[in-house]
């Protein structure tokens, strides 16, 4: 697998360990002073200093002005200089990939978005991906050289930590991880989708000073990511926030895990993509018959659009399945005593629609002390959510290696 270099001048671990310290403080805090940095990492100014100067050495970071005080010298403010080092987010779905290049700071500077891909567990399926991310990677130009990791986002079950995916090509036995690096001649990390755009919104988009976070990501799937304490919850393996297969119900309906009765049977955009199928079959009336001629080639799209057109049979599928995914989540309320909840995925896209129930259904069946705690709230990021989570994810993985 191709290492990391970042660190590569310090081989004191001690040393590496104070420059990641400082440069997650910039991450996290912003610009700061030495004598602020001093305070907050617990160390002497002349340490600061020292390293400081290093990492100004390196190119990392730079000089943002001088703070005006009254009376004596007036403070140096440093922060993470831009270009100094890129990160490649790549997001999946069923017919499309989602790419992204962020700079040092957690700016996207470019990205190309609904590149035709077919997601499939196939190597011709793996190797249009690796074709897609070379032509981006080529496209960078100058800012090749600087780019130190790739992260993609792959759905279903995935252990970040060996690089194995055991949802999406599992057809060798070596970590996709390390054949994605191989193939890229970057270090490359893959992570669960969900929990990616889950920190995609903690980083960046409609958290704010919450610590402890649900994402529910309601897509042709149902998954949730987890943060507490500020940081992704990732379980044992890093299996964590397979919300959807809660086995909740006693219909005959299976589950692409192969399982009966899963709550993405009945509450997703699988879900809602078959109730509308079967009710128009059935005879129920739909802007969506004149629009599709072919139910064969209606598509989860599709349906939301006529959603937010106020299409009758629509608007009353989402709601109902809004209805029933808010009692579940009025569970997790109850077990993780959230501070926010954010509800992101495509079918968010229908806002309202699916909104409103959701926040009825747990306002009745979560508990009342808990839930007066937590916010739910939509998504800031929407369908950018994958991809900055993915760069963060990317950026992150400097301070794990």
């Amino acid at each position: 697998m191709v290492k990391n270099h970042f660190f590569k001048s310090d081989k004191s671990p001690k040393n590496i360990q104070i420059k990641k310290d400082i440069i997650s403080h910039f991450i996290n805090s912003g610009n700061d002073t030495i004598a602020e940095l001093a305070k907050e990492l617990d160390l002497s100014v002349p340490t600061v200093t020292k390293f400081i100067g290093e990492l100004t050495d390196q190119g990392l970071i730079s000089e943002f002005g001088k703070i005006h005080t009254p009376g004596g010298r007036h403070p140096i403010v440093y922060g993470l200089k831009p270009a100094s080092a890129y990160f490649i987010g790549a997001d999946m779905s069923r017919h499309h990939l989602n790419i992204a290049l962020m700079d040092f700071t957690g700016r996207i500077v470019d990205y190309e978005m609904g590149i035709s891909y077919t997601y499939e567990n196939t190597p011709e399926s793996f190797d249009q991906l690796c074709s897609h991310l070379q032509k981006f990677i080529d496209k960078t130009g100058e800012m090749k050289r600087k780019i130190y990791h790739i992260n993609l986002n792959i759905s279903g079950r995935v252990n970040p930590e060996t690089g194995y995916s055991f949802s999406s090509f599992y057809f060798s036995e070596e970590p996709i991880s390390e054949i994605l690096s191989e193939k890229l001649h970057f270090p490359v990390s893959i992570d669960n989708d969900t929990r990616a755009m889950a920190y995609g919104e903690f980083m960046k988009g409609v958290v704010e000073n919450e610590k402890n976070v649900i994402f529910v990501n309601l897509s042709w799937g149902l998954g949730i990511g987890i943060i507490i304490d500020g940081k992704p919850y990732y379980g044992k393996s890093g299996f964590s926030g397979e919300f959807g297969h809660f086995p909740i119900y006693d219909n005959e309906i299976i589950c692409h895990c192969g399982k009966k009765g899963c709550l993405e049977t009945e509450a997703s955009g699988l879900a809602i993509h078959r109730a509308v199928k079967e009710r128009i079959k059935q005879g129920e009336s739909s802007i969506l018959t004149q629009k599709v001629k072919d139910l064969n080639q209606l598509t989860l799209t599709n349906i939301i659009e006529a959603t937010n057109n106020e299409d009758p049979l629509c608007i009353e599928i989402v709601e109902e399945v809004g209805y029933k995914l808010g009692r579940y989540i009025a569970g997790l309320i109850n077990i993780f005593n959230p501070e926010l909840v954010v509800i992101g995925g495509q079918v968010a896209d229908t806002e309202g629609f699916i909104m409103l129930p959701i926040r009825s259904s747990i306002k009745k069946h979560s508990l009342n002390l808990v839930n007066k705690d937590t916010q739910i709230v939509t998504s800031k990021l929407k369908n950018k959510a994958g991809i900055v989570g993915a760069c963060m994810i990317a950026r992150s993985r400097l301070f794990s290696e």
